[in-house]
């Protein structure tokens, strides 16, 4: 699509908005493709010029991040070429204001229309707005990152500010925005689309009698999959911002990691590879030539079915990790021990590092006992194994390699991992994709995770 067609079609729809055609919208887009600019800072301005007894609030997954927004608007606000359109519409501290403003608000978090009812809030994810009607309310972003997105504490706590927070602020005549890259399909869109009405724009008379009750959905995807709409017509492939971002640019990106690719840039989290390593995990024929570290990474079970898994790897001089041996099974510590510490001699493991989770430290003062010559360390693994696991799993099917014939060797290992699914709750064990997540965090990882000996 033309960079002009684009925005202007994206500045189309937020002036339906504004105007109060439509009451819900939900509009989903890549990164950097001037999606906040437009939500965050524009249209508050835009809304609070057409309405100056408005009362908008802005929210983003940081108090500082939604600021930002607030500060960007109040300078909008204050610019001669606003005051020449909106002239009733003032702030305190603006040349052209002619009143006394001395008792009117303006912070970087809060600030007040002279003379009017309008106000701009801005708050972080899960902060708190006691006692303040919002007659708009603009929601950018409420993850960070993958890993807040593939938390299902942060994915609760969102939803829980959303029917606590916004929904209780909001009355019959409110209006709700939410623009977002989309990381999860569990995420605050997931929620709404299950239990209320979500409709994709496709032409513009549409826009004619939307209900009130309905939400509008827009998601403008990096590389067009979907059929030509009046509303964006790109034909198949065609990227969404080429003087921006390139189709080669773009189909590098997807290369790296499809799944992610597909949740940012295409706006799809429930991508059809339902599969977390996707073709699956790659092989080797041969050990690397040159090896700089032969370590272990172990995950004792925690309770009922759950296995123990123990993998240990040789890092290469290329920057892979080649799998060399493993158990993986339920049977208890007292046999697990010494199946561990046979692995452990017979790889020449030199380090051997085991989650102390769940009695996993007198597992490791065990296997320290029975494998004189091997450093072992424990450590307490505090973050959330469904976003380590999820968030990791592109490092996996990149940096790990297994032996041709792994499946004939740990035949329970490969299945669970082979038929591992993205959606985290249908998987029954979670053990080996734990595992070699760790086995990433620790080699590769861009600050290493740092491992603590408990004494």
């Amino acid at each position: 699509m033309e960079t002009r067609l684009f925005h202007d079609n994206y500045y189309r729809l937020l002036d339906a908005f504004a105007l109060g055609r439509v009451r819900h919208m939900i509009v989903t887009m890549p990164p950097q493709h001037g999606k906040s600019h437009g939500a965050s800072v524009l249209l508050p301005a835009y809304i609070l010029g057409l309405d100056p007894d408005r009362r908008i609030a802005i929210a983003s997954y940081s108090a500082s991040l939604a600021s930002r927004f607030n500060r960007r608007v109040q300078r909008l606000i204050e610019s001669p070429e606003y005051a020449a359109m909106f002239p009733q519409t003032t702030i305190k501290g603006a040349a052209k204001s002619s009143k006394d403003t001395a008792s009117y608000i303006r912070t970087s978090d809060h600030v007040e229309i002279v003379g009017h009812e309008g106000e701009l809030f801005s708050v972080g994810r899960e902060g708190p707005l006691t006692g303040n009607r919002v007659d708009t309310f603009i929601i950018d972003d409420l993850y960070k990152d993958a890993m807040e997105a593939n938390s299902p504490v942060v994915r609760d706590n969102c939803r829980e500010w959303y029917t606590s927070v916004v929904r209780t602020r909001m009355h019959n005549d409110s209006t709700e925005l939410i623009v977002n890259t989309r990381w999860h399909d569990e995420d605050l869109i997931g929620v709404i689309s299950e239990v209320e009405e979500v409709r994709t724009l496709e032409r513009w008379s549409d826009l004619d009698d939307w209900p009130p009750e309905v939400w509008l959905h827009l998601n403008l995807e990096a590389l067009k999959n979907s059929p030509p709409t009046q509303i964006d017509p790109r034909a198949p492939g065609e990227p969404l911002w080429p003087e921006r971002h390139s189709r080669k640019l773009l189909l590098r990106k997807r290369a790296l990691d499809p799944l992610q690719f597909e949740c940012m840039y295409q706006g799809n989290p429930s991508p059809a590879q339902g599969l977390l390593y996707g073709e699956g995990i790659a092989t080797y024929d041969e050990p690397p030539a040159r090896v700089v570290a032969r370590n272990n990474y172990t995950d004792t079970a925690d309770m009922g079915d759950d296995y123990l898994c123990s993998v240990c790897y040789q890092v290469g001089a290329d920057g892979l990790a080649y799998v060399t041996d493993v158990v993986y099974t339920p049977e208890p510590m007292e046999v697990t021990e010494t199946l561990v510490s046979e692995m452990l001699a017979r790889t020449d493991t030199r380090l051997a590092r085991v989650e102390s989770n769940n009695g996993g430290r007198g597992f490791a003062r065990a296997v320290e006992r029975l494998s004189p010559g091997v450093a072992v360390e424990w450590f307490h693994q505090s973050d959330n194994k469904e976003a380590r696991i999820l968030s990791n799993s592109a490092t996996v099917t990149h940096r790990i390699r297994m032996p041709a014939d792994w499946a004939r060797r740990w035949p329970a290992f490969h299945d669970h991992l082979s038929t591992y699914r993205r959606l985290y709750r249908a998987n029954r064990l979670h053990d080996a994709a734990d595992v070699l997540t760790g086995i990433v965090e620790c080699e590769f990882a861009d600050t290493r995770r740092r491992m603590f000996r408990m004494r």
